[in-house]
């Protein structure tokens, strides 16, 4: 591709941040689904890209792994239900693929984890937005929850206001 003519000066940056997003509730949409191989090749794991859909994190990724095929029945057991909560959330009770479930909002709970001495996003709950199902980052905050998922901070980010 020919670049000539192009100034970096002329455009704004991309404003790439890489920092952990701040434990809560988040708006977002499953973008990408995969079934992938575990490492140890005994099973296979449903690989789900959530991309955020609410300022000041719109469009940034967060993953969740669903080890729906694994010789751990614990494992199982956890997948499974996330899948439901899943389901339930985006409203398609019975999928026959996982790409049924794209571009469905819903609400992620999104903690901060240590792993190999980084700090990293993990996806921890899954349930529907309150009130009518939006795309727009103006969207309503989500709902409480009703099976005890971790309380909602005091003021979420999309609802605080510039000082």
């Amino acid at each position: 591709m020919d670049l000539s003519g192009f100034n970096p000066n002329e455009h704004e940056p991309g404003g790439n941040n890489f920092e952990p997003m701040p434990k809560g509730w988040y708006q977002a949409m499953i973008t990408e689904s995969e079934e992938k191989d575990t490492r140890a090749g005994d099973g296979t794991y449903l690989s789900l890209t959530f991309e955020v859909d609410q300022e000041p994190f719109k469009g940034r990724k967060v993953w969740a792994n669903l080890n729906l095929n694994n010789p751990n029945p614990k494992a199982v057991e956890i997948a499974t239900r996330n899948l439901a909560d899943i389901c339930r959330a985006t409203g398609v009770m019975a999928p026959k693929n996982s790409e049924e479930l794209h571009y469905k909002p819903i609400a992620i709970y999104v903690v901060q984890k240590e792993w190999n001495g980084e700090t990293k996003n993990e996806i921890k709950g899954f349930r529907p937005l309150k009130g009518e199902a939006s795309s727009s980052s103006r969207s309503a905050p989500p709902a409480p929850s009703k099976q005890g998922a971790p309380a909602t901070p005091k003021t979420p980010p999309w609802q605080r206001k510039a000082s």
